[in-house]
């Protein structure tokens, strides 16, 4: 599992209903950890976390979503398109994972929240890093709104997403990031839609530990929009990384690992 991406290269193919998904899994005694990618990238955005979780004890899993990277759908074995959330919870149980820790950031943020508020039982503990949440709110929606303007959605990825501090300051990390943007979201690929649409009221009914990590350099998810939707996820821990942008993870992985790591050790627990 070197850091150029190595434990994405030897993930393997799961049959599951509906598609068969590529997966990645350390393997291991330790507590299981999930990782779900952001709407811009496959599971290779965390070739910065997986080697450093997995080196604290934990097993870590990744899995590229149905119709992105190497994920195919299969119409023939399941209903399409599915959920994330339906995905992960028939992977769960391929894997006899039982329960687990579960990270998502930005899209993957939207999918973290809609799979605890539907089985608490199986979720240790939650991360959801620089992620609006996609919430039908109108608080949100209104906000959102006022900040992914027409002009600002036309803008390359790279700009909506990347922050500047890290454009600037490491234009190889840039290009790569790039790289895996430009092979994420196979061209035919149907964006899959949330179990059930995510709300405050959906959310406050989650229990589990929980840390919610903002970027402070973050144009679609600011920590003012994520602070609406936090308040009301009950007893969660708020931090931010300052200099980061939405790609909070592939910015800064040295902060984001920490306080990951941190919140894990301080909050959460096997059973």
């Amino acid at each position: 599992m070197d850091p150029g991406g190595g434990f994405y290269q030897a993930g393997r193919p799961v049959a599951l209903p509906g598609v068969t998904l590529w997966v990645t899994d350390t393997g291991g005694e330790g507590p299981p950890l999930v990782l779900l990618h952001p709407n811009t990238g496959t599971g290779q955005v965390w070739e910065k976390q997986v080697p450093a979780f997995a080196a604290a004890g934990y097993r870590v899993i990744t899995f590229d979503r149905r119709g992105w990277g190497r994920s195919i759908p299969d119409p023939a074995t399941g209903p399409q398109p599915g959920s994330v959330a339906e995905d992960l919870e028939a992977l769960a149980d391929h894997l006899g994972l039982g329960r687990f820790h579960l990270l998502g950031v930005a899209g993957g943020g939207f999918v973290a929240l809609d799979y605890a508020s539907w089985q608490p039982g199986r979720v240790l503990s939650l991360v959801v890093g620089a992620s609006y949440g996609q919430f039908m709110d109108p608080e949100i929606q209104t906000f959102f709104t006022r900040i992914a303007t027409p002009d600002f959605q036309r803008q390359p990825g790279v700009l909506r997403e990347v922050g500047p501090t890290y454009r600037g300051t490491d234009p190889e990390g840039t290009a790569r990031w790039v790289e895996i943007e430009h092979h994420a979201r196979q061209p035919d690929a149907v964006a899959q839609p949330l179990r059930t649409p995510n709300t405050y009221a959906k959310i406050a009914a989650i229990e589990c530990p929980s840390l919610v990590l903002a970027a402070g350099a973050d144009l679609y998810a600011p920590p003012g929009l994520m602070k609406l939707w936090a308040a009301h996820l009950k007893g969660h821990q708020w931090d931010v990384l300052p200099e980061a942008g939405h790609a909070i993870a592939w910015e800064d992985p040295q902060g984001f690992n920490a306080k990951v790591l941190a919140f894990l050790a301080a909050t959460s627990s096997p059973r």
